[in-house]
């Protein structure tokens, strides 16, 4: 029998010797990379992205369906949902039986259901379409290189779907190993591989990548190249969507500006173009993502660019109200802050503080540890201010939840992004914040008072001095 140590060392040295590693779990993805956030929320992630791409399943061409079915078998796998990614890679494998990473995924999934045999039968087959059995003559033909640039072009298509990234910057590398497998790809696949300017699809992935890259002009120039080849939105929803992100995207980046004073207002043409595509859409492909999306239209339509508390068009208020709703009764509605975040601020504005709160609460327990967006945050402390001017709320009551809000948001988001949150909270309702700080001291709770303060200076009292002083 043979020695296994040498036997290991002979299988990473054939291993190192490999130009490319078949599979998908493997990948320099945060995927496969042991998870930073809690399960619920790592499950979220997968679930959203599964959603989209069970959609796209339906459109993909058939050279592309392999690529996304491998992905549903992933997410289905760290989903612990173990029959079900089987069964992904196993019609893969059935549609295209010299497909790479169909044995590879295979063989990985026998390998935790415990099935030796089906796992070793997976590998050996793997084996001889790369020419690494002793048959490897009769296994490897000459469309070995085709195989190839297909499982690299796979692979390079997994890191587009990526979750769990925590910055940009963290994106941005996942994205640019994904590229380096592409180009793998075309040197393998030469002309196995050609890109057509008159598919949908291909310009679909352009204009998304155009999209990312901040290329807005070419990213809308690219979505009309698709529609102008294919408008119906039940067969090209694709091309629809992303053009509205773009609009939705270009309004709010000129209203971010116009707030620091950089420029005029915001052109709200932006949110007309964004609104007609999505209704295209949600005629005919309603989704999460789509009432997401055309809720968020639909609100900043219905609201003062400069004074969101403004309401400027009650009807549109309504509609988002609608979109929301439905969102919200989706599996995966109830687990979005972005989407609790929009419908507290469209309570607020209709008057409805209490709801509003329960709305803000939520968006700060689903925010993830360490999300850098705490706005949910401050949107709750002024819905809080507004029901205790409006004596909804005593001053123990109000206490008592700026308290328990206070402390589990020094625990969520980073110090520096809680302290301009609440910079910006004292600077917009200064008179509130001054009563709330009274009340505190007349509760006994001087100590809360000083937090409070503290946190919004973000200073330390020079030595000798204190910070804040009751």
């Amino acid at each position: 029998m043979a020695d296994p140590e040498a036997v290991a060392e002979d299988l990473d040295a054939l291993i190192d010797d490999l130009d490319y590693l078949p599979g998908h779990f493997h990948l320099e993805m945060q995927l496969n990379f042991e998870p930073r956030s809690p399960a619920s929320l790592r499950a979220r992630d997968l679930k959203l992205q599964r959603e989209g791409l069970r959609q796209e399943l339906g459109l993909a061409a058939a050279p592309r369906r392999s690529a996304v079915r491998h992905l549903l078998g992933t997410f289905a796998f760290y989903l612990e949902e173990l029959d079900e990614a089987r069964e992904s890679f196993l019609q893969v494998a059935r549609e295209d039986p010299g497909n790479l990473n169909a044995w590879a995924n295979l063989a990985h999934v026998y390998g935790r259901l415990g099935q030796e045999e089906e796992e070793e039968a997976c590998a050996g087959r793997l084996a001889g379409l790369m020419g690494l059995a002793a048959d490897a003559d009769s296994e490897a033909d000459r469309d070995s290189h085709v195989r190839a640039a297909r499982c690299l072009a796979e692979q390079g298509y997994a890191h587009g779907f990526d979750v769990g990234c925590a910055s940009p910057e963290e994106r941005a590398q996942v994205l640019a190993a994904g590229i380096a497998l592409y180009d793998k790809a075309l040197s393998y696949g030469q002309q196995a591989i050609e890109i057509a300017k008159d598919q949908p699809p291909v310009l679909n992935r352009l204009a998304k990548i155009f999209y990312f890259l901040g290329k807005q002009d070419m990213a809308i120039g690219t979505c009309n190249m698709s529609l102008d080849i294919l408008r119906d939105p039940e067969l090209n929803w694709q091309a629809y969507c992303t053009r509205a992100k773009v609009h939705i995207t270009a309004y709010l980046h000129d209203l971010e500006r116009v707030k620091m004073g950089l420029g005029g207002m915001p052109d709200r043409n932006h949110l007309a173009c964004a609104k007609a595509d999505l209704e295209e859409v949600v005629k005919v492909c309603p989704g999460l993502k789509t009432y997401l999306d055309i809720g968020q239209v639909y609100y900043y339509m219905g609201v003062d660019a400069m004074q969101e508390l403004l309401a400027v068009d009650e009807a549109a208020l309504n509609q988002a109200l609608v979109f929301l709703a439905k969102a919200g009764e989706l599996e995966l509605g109830a687990t979005l802050p972005e989407l609790q975040l929009l419908r507290g601020k469209c309570l607020r504005i209709k008057g409805e503080e209490a709801n509003a709160a329960a709305c803000f609460k939520r968006v700060v327990e689903l925010d993830d540890a360490g999300c850098s967006h705490p706005e949910g945050f401050g949107c709750l402390l002024e819905a809080l201010l507004a029901q205790w001017s409006q004596a909804q709320l005593s001053d123990g009551e109000l206490g008592r939840e700026v308290d328990a809000w206070l402390r589990r948001a020094q625990d969520k988001y980073p110090a520096a992004r809680l302290r301009q949150e609440l910079q910006r909270v004292w600077r917009g309702h200064t008179g509130e914040v001054l009563g709330l700080a009274r009340a505190l001291v007349s509760q006994g709770r001087p100590a809360l008072v000083r937090l409070l303060f503290e946190t919004m200076e973000g200073a330390r009292a020079p030595r000798g001095r204190r910070a804040f002083s009751i």
